[in-house]
């Protein structure tokens, strides 16, 4: 969840606010930025929306080399 982290960081973004933004708790955030808990595909819209951007933009290439998909 690089890319997660990064587009977080460079709009200085705290966990907590985007746990807020997502309306759900400080932990599941952490937890979901830190690869602990899965990502649904729901939250991976609410999560690319706050950034304008696509869900392929921010996990795509992670996702693929985490699982060697071609």
């Amino acid at each position: 969840m690089e890319q997660l982290k990064k587009y977080r960081t460079k709009n200085k973004y705290s966990f907590n606010y985007m746990a807020n933004l997502l309306n759900i708790s400080k932990t599941y955030y952490w937890q979901l930025e830190h690869d602990k808990r899965r990502l649904s595909y729901e939250m991976a819209l609410k999560i690319a929306k706050i950034f304008d951007k696509k869900p392929d933009d921010i996990f795509y290439q992670e996702y693929f080399e985490k699982n060697k998909i071609e």
